[in-house]
């Protein structure tokens, strides 16, 4: 079976970079929301338990963050800087938003076995981990040098 997918899957160091980048964006704005809160000092309880609540909502609040990139953009913002995208796997279209849901929801099963899931992307020829598979999504490089003239051809005639 061919795959209608064009663009190369995106390698793990790749996605690995991306992620973090992700997590630093995250860690800053809860640092940041964190600070704003003190500063307004809402809360005059022991701040151990007060930056835990605080915590908490942001945290939560990063699940539709992410779900609302990915329906938008197919992609993370640390995806978007890497030139990367989540395509549907079977077309290479955009993935439906149940897709990214299922995906989003398996990334803990992907993390549970000590990260086999998302070690996986490094020995599965589409590079798919768990997640992927269960979504049917791809990750592939969204780099236009990376295209030949024909896809180019093909992408300027379809708009």
């Amino acid at each position: 079976m061919t795959s209608a997918v064009s663009g190369r899957y995106t390698h793990i160091w790749r996605r690995l970079a991306a992620a973090l980048l992700d997590l630093t964006l995250l860690v800053a704005t809860l640092g940041m929301i964190e600070w704003l809160i003190q500063q307004i000092d809402l809360r005059n309880s022991d701040s151990t338990t007060a930056a835990a609540e605080t915590m908490t909502l942001p945290l939560l609040a990063g699940i539709p963050v992410l779900l609302l990139f990915w329906l938008l953009f197919q992609a993370s913002p640390g995806k978007l800087l890497l030139d990367c995208r989540i395509v549907d796997a079977r077309d290479g279209s955009a993935p439906q938003p149940w897709q990214l849901l299922i995906r989003c929801l398996s990334y803990v099963l992907s993390a549970a076995p000590l990260g086999l899931g998302f070690l996986w992307i490094l020995w599965d020829r589409r590079r798919q981990g768990w997640h992927d598979k269960l979504a049917r999504t791809l990750v592939i490089d969204d780099d236009e040098s990376q295209k030949s003239l024909t896809m180019l051809m093909t992408e300027v005639k379809s708009s």
